[in-house]
């Protein structure tokens, strides 16, 4: 084989690997809709708009859709690349965490209310 083939077999892989790198037009766009995401909650809580006991569920709704936005915009992981099996590696992660995380909340519920004893005040004060 020549130098010249074995340049033109590594140029080849580069131009077309199958990943989508992004563009900066879409970095951009993703970039701008975070940002909107981010002010909007933050706009909401510091005027007032928005009673207390609404905040947290209208913040961790927008944090939602900002972590769905930059994992297409930055993380580019979509049905199509690598054909899908980032995404379902994503999820299967997803999964896992959602396992782990539930569990141990319950665990630490349960261990809370069956293994701390309520305290008697007036009778430690007699």
């Amino acid at each position: 084989m020549s130098a010249h083939d074995d340049q033109h077999h590594h140029d080849d892989h580069h131009h077309d690997d199958g990943h989508d790198h992004g563009s900066y037009r879409s970095y951009l766009t993703g970039f701008i809709i975070s940002a909107v995401l981010t002010i909007i909650p933050f706009g909401l809580v510091m005027s007032g708009a928005v009673s207390s006991a609404i905040s947290i569920p209208v913040i961790v709704g927008f944090a939602i859709v900002q972590i769905v936005v930059q994992i297409v915009y930055f993380l580019h992981l979509h049905p199509k690349s690598e054909g899908g099996w980032n995404l379902l590696a994503f999820l299967f992660t997803l999964i896992i965490l959602v396992i782990v995380m539930s569990g141990s909340l319950w665990v630490m519920h349960h261990l809370n209310s069956n293994m701390m004893q309520p305290h008697d005040m007036e009778a430690m004060q007699q």
